[in-house]
């Protein structure tokens, strides 16, 4: 049974974490834990993907005599699962290749290598999980191993604080994940997921049980205002851990998210009355793409404008979940299917094109040592192959044709233009809004990576650490490349991508967009082929054919006369690269605009008195209303708390004997006036 082939793969990847413990020192061992994970990982997607391309009706069950006494452990392989089972383990197949060069350069391999294969089981087992209590202890576990490969680095400044917020914030996911769960068991205790889909809640349940699972799904995927630990911690872990948890471990809790509100919650989703979940659906995505694109292009360490992108796109994704609840519960299946087509899609696009460029960000750091883009420049002439891979999915991220991204982010866009057929007014102005809000992420995003391609690879070096770079080893490149292909495959032929999630969307909203691999030329027509309709082939052959000619015509009727001469310096003779521009001044025309509004920026110039030698000093202040409004009054709050407690441990032998004999007395008080 497939079911059971893939719990073996989480096996073996169990089994060589507690192996790694004892050898992680030898210079062999992380040669052998990669390339274990690595034909683990890929075995498990393989299976994965035969069952949803071959078999996409399957639905294979394994109960196992662990956990509760008298539920045990429940495993479920069905087309949701084997979907965000190809996403878990392509990106834990390309993490575990790009390791295999990553290995022999990490500073503390005991505190990677152990925790490496279980964070990849736990996802794994997240996905198979088909009862309430085996769901959170896979989902602690993974949080668990994410949270001590976030502290391998624990040493380096800010990475034991983004660890403990990871931590704090891990905690209040799976509380409320094991809130709504008891909601959905109801009174009977029913913690199978089979049960919870027999039960009918009522719409006020159903509503708590859709607001505890954007709080724990949310949390976990870096939605706004839920996303404070996500710049924090992505960067901190190693840069093939960064790739796995920003690219594969968010899509995870997304697939929390549709396993939840559109498996277990379906019946009481289906009411007309629920098409207010879309709209905060919606909402919060929308927020999240704006917020996380403005953060990330204010950034000047690349793995944190990484990570904020992160944000941004999982706002998307939940952009296009929130539709497909809209016209789901008004029973508008076409366009429900494709606003959910549009969502599952971008999970795959992004789950690759982050790896991807996570990949290419630490290939810069392993060689350079830098996350500065400021102390970067440069890096084309001695990285090509990284700055060709890094460039590609720039280009991807910035949805780009023929690219992947620029698919899904033109699906989710057609499912926006038939939102003037919702019946409720209020979804009739929101979508539109969120349509602009997407938009204007989508040119953010562009401009962001202009800038983060731009500043890290092209220019001058500036630092003697950018000019004495060198290309990266063979399985780095190889790891880019993989999805560099990918990037391009699903960006030129969709077709087939969209076809092998059609048994998914069909489970989720009870319809599918028709078969597009069988269409003319491998054009995909989402609604209708007289109003839109993208065919990547053509438009791939298109840009080659002009790229080539464009080439042909310059080398042919240009002048044969080549003069050789310095670079036009604008008028500044002096060849500095501190005469170049940097991440803050490509940034600044967008902060001047967004400054009051999202970041409370304060600027501070210190120009000297004529005749002074003391340079001009700028200095600029951004400020994250989120963190200031919601977390810094509550971790003032706990800091006061804990001071003020702290003092009990100085009490002299009568103030504890005090202090007892109040609360008995408090105690006895409670008991006597209670009804």
């Amino acid at each position: 049974m497939a079911v059971e082939a893939l719990l073996w793969s989480a096996a073996t990847l169990l089994a060589t974490a507690i192996l790694a413990v004892a050898g992680a020192r030898r210079t062999t061992t992380a040669r052998l834990v990669y390339t274990v994970a690595l034909t683990a990982s890929t075995a498990a997607m393989g299976v994965a993907g035969c069952v949803l391309v071959t078999d996409p009706a399957l639905t294979q069950s394994v109960r196992l005599p662990i956990g509760l006494p008298w539920l045990g452990a429940h495993f479920r392989l069905d087309p949701l699962a084997a979907a965000f089972l190809v996403v878990v383990n392509l990106g834990g197949a390309t993490a575990s290749l790009y390791g295999l060069g990553e290995g022999p350069h990490e500073p503390e391999p005991a505190r990677v290598l152990p925790f490496f294969p279980a964070f990849l089981a736990g996802m794994n087992l997240v996905v198979l999980a088909d009862d309430a209590f085996t769901f959170l202890l896979t989902w602690e576990f993974m949080s668990l191993t994410s949270w001590a490969l976030v502290m391998a680095h624990h040493r380096q400044f800010g990475n034991a604080q983004a660890g403990f917020i990871y931590l704090v914030m891990a905690s209040l996911g799976t509380l409320s994940l094991l809130l709504g769960f008891g909601l959905l068991a109801g009174a009977d205790g029913g913690y199978g997921f089979d049960a919870m889909r027999d039960a009918r809640p009522s719409p006020g349940v159903a509503a708590a049980v859709l607001a505890l699972t954007l709080i724990g799904a949310g949390s976990k995927a870096g939605l706004v205002p839920l996303h404070v630990w996500l710049p924090l911690a992505h960067p901190a872990a190693p840069s093939h851990v960064s790739a796995l948890m920003s690219g594969v471990m968010t899509k995870v809790a997304v697939y929390v998210f549709v396993r939840i509100v559109f498996d277990l919650l379906a019946p009481s989703s289906s009411s007309s009355s629920s098409w207010w979940w879309g709209a905060v659906v919606l909402l919060i995505g929308g927020a999240s793409a704006v917020l996380g694109v403005l953060h990330a292009l204010m950034e000047h360490d690349l793995k944190r404008l990484l990570a904020y992108h992160t944000v941004e796109n999982i706002g998307i994704i939940f952009i296009g979940l929130g539709l497909a609840l809209a016209f789901d519960a008004t029973h508008m299946a076409g366009p429900a299917a494709l606003a959910m087509t549009a969502a599952l899609l971008h999970v795959f696009n992004h789950s690759v094109f982050k790896s991807l460029l996570f990949f290419g960000s630490g290939a810069v750091l392993r060689t350079t040592g830098q996350r500065d883009m400021d102390r970067l420049g440069g890096l084309i002439h001695v990285m090509p192959f990284t700055a060709f891979a890094f460039l590609i999915g720039s280009a991807a991220i910035s949805a780009l044709p023929p690219f992947n991204g620029f698919v899904s982010e033109w699906l989710t866009f057609q499912a926006i233009l038939l939102s003037p057929q919702l019946p409720q007014w209020a979804l009739k102005f929101l979508a539109p809004a969120i349509g602009a809000a997407l938009a204007l992420s989508a040119a953010l995003a562009a401009a962001c990576f202009v800038k983060a391609f731009g500043i890290t690879f092209l220019g001058r070096p500036r630092s003697p650490a950018a000019q004495n770079a060198r290309e990266v080893d063979a399985f780095a490149l190889g790891a880019m490349f993989v999805l560099v292909v990918l990037c391009l495959a699903a960006g030129i032929v969709p077709g087939f991508f969209i076809d092998a999630l059609a048994p998914v969307v069909q489970a989720a909203v009870g319809w599918h967009l028709p078969r597009q691999a069988a269409l003319e030329w491998l054009t995909i027509v989402p609604i209708a082929a007289g109003r839109s309709s993208y065919n990547g082939l053509v438009l791939f052959v298109l840009i080659a054919a002009a790229a080539m000619l464009a080439s042909w015509v310059i080398h042919r009727w240009a002048s044969q006369a080549i003069r050789r001469s310095a670079a036009w310096d604008c008028g500044f003779p002096d060849a500095s690269p501190a005469t170049q521009y940097t991440a803050g001044s490509f940034a600044q025309p967008i902060r001047r605009v967004f400054a009051t509004l999202v970041f409370q920026a304060r600027e501070e110039i210190h120009i000297p008195a004529p005749g002074e030698t003391r340079p001009a000093r700028f200095q600029l202040h951004l400020r994250d209303r989120v963190w200031h409004a919601l977390y810094a009054p509550v971790a003032g709050i706990v800091g006061a708390s804990a001071t003020g407690l702290n003092r009990v441990q100085f009490l002299t032998l009568r103030g504890y004997l005090s202090l007892v004999f109040g609360a008995l007395v408090a105690l006895l008080a409670i008991l006597a006036i209670w009804p």
